[in-house]
């Protein structure tokens, strides 16, 4: 199993572009009892029969190898850590993916390098749009990935190394920032 809750979060969300999505979201929800974590994309989706498949590690649609183990191990995961799992898809809409985990459960994961995560979707999937919510202790940060390109001044500003940079490092400290409290 993956060992944070943020390489879960990239490993789904790249199922987006994969999909052909155009438009991602992304949510965090670190709350008192409970983290929920939420991916929505506007790809080609499942059918009802697809759907019912994917969370089989014995089913994939890759060729590269013959399971697929992304919504399998999301899905045992929150199950075992006293959550829930939930993907929801339309074909022709799009895909939405929820999981939640109880931080009570000792087998629940940190949340992880959200930061590194979303940088690496912003650079390797650059022309999908990319939005982003995390909210934690009546705080909330959010990122648009075109606002963001548009504040750096370029078409393709994510695959400037020194941008990516900066712009991991701008997540970093607004992420940062909603749990200064907990810190202080």
């Amino acid at each position: 199993m993956l060992e944070e809750l943020s390489h879960h979060l990239l490993d789904i969300a790249e199922n987006g572009p994969k999909a052909g999505a155009t438009a991602v979201f992304i949510e965090i929800d670190d709350g008192p009892t409970e983290i929920v974590l939420s991916v929505r994309d506007n790809g080609r989706g499942m059918d009802e029969a697809t759907v019912r498949k994917v969370v089989d590690p014995f089913y994939t649609t890759r060729t590269e190898r013959r399971v697929g183990l992304g919504f399998p191990f999301l899905k045992q995961l929150a199950e075992l850590c006293g959550g829930r799992f939930s993907l929801e898809s339309v074909p022709g809409v799009g895909t939405t993916v929820s999981a939640s985990f109880r931080k009570d459960n000792i087998d629940t994961p940190p949340l992880g390098d959200v930061p590194s995560s979303l940088i690496t979707l912003l650079t390797g999937y650059g022309s999908v749009a990319w939005h982003y919510v995390h909210r934690h202790g009546g705080k909330e940060f959010r990122l648009d990935s075109d606002e963001l390109a548009d504040a750096l001044d370029g078409d393709s500003p994510f695959e400037n190394p020194v941008l990516a940079v900066a712009a991991r490092e701008y997540i970093e400290e607004n992420i940062d920032d909603l749990y200064e409290v907990e810190r202080g």
